[in-house]
């Protein structure tokens, strides 16, 4: 497998190609994920542009943006990211989320895990088991760690997660909205 297929997997991947805009999103949310869809060529050229760029400018801008975009977006108001991607599940996540739930690692593993065609666990169904219908995670505070690190856009390299966040620009509104300011800020 290539390294960028494996740091997709460990990331959250789309389970195809424009995750689904579910009910549980808001409106005003549902328009931005539009947008996203019918820009997604757009960003797409952006993208391989700010690959090129050097890292000292991109990667702090990028996480500015994704602080200020963070003040306004309610991840509460879209869950979007749980309905429709799927994590790369370890096995410390196993560990914690078997002892939050109180029951056997091995009975995780059967109930909610499958192997996908990499040998890798993943949910073995979406949405996500956790994710309750007022958008609340149920494991929050055990969640798996790609979870924890989801949309990426406060992470500490553009380059090695830019294709994540490409594809994520059509998942989350969040990330839309980081790369609609970053092509505001720093046209190419």
């Amino acid at each position: 497998m290539k390294i960028s297929q494996k740091l997709m997997k460990l990331c959250l991947i789309p389970m195809k190609f424009m995750a689904k805009i579910t009910d549980n999103t808001c409106p005003e949310y549902r328009v931005l994920l539009n947008r996203a869809a019918r820009k997604h060529k757009e960003n797409r050229q952006y993208f391989k542009k700010l690959k090129k760029q050097k890292s000292g400018l991109v990667d702090p801008l990028m996480r500015r943006l994704h602080d200020e975009v963070f003040e306004k977006i309610d991840c509460l108001l879209c869950s979007n990211c749980c309905r429709g991607t799927g994590p790369l599940i370890r096995e410390r996540d196993i560990s914690r989320l078997s002892k939050n739930l109180k029951i056997k690692p091995g009975k995780f593993t059967e109930t909610y895990l499958r192997t996908d065609e990499e040998g890798d666990y993943v949910f073995s169904s979406m949405p996500c088991p956790f994710i309750l219908n007022d958008n609340c995670c149920m494991v929050y505070s055990d969640r798996p760690g790609a979870c924890r690190d989801y949309p990426h856009t406060d992470c500490i390299s553009f380059k090695k997660y830019s294709s994540q966040m490409l594809e994520n620009t059509r998942i989350c509104p969040a990330v839309f909205l980081v790369f609609e300011k970053m092509k505001e800020e720093l046209p190419l």
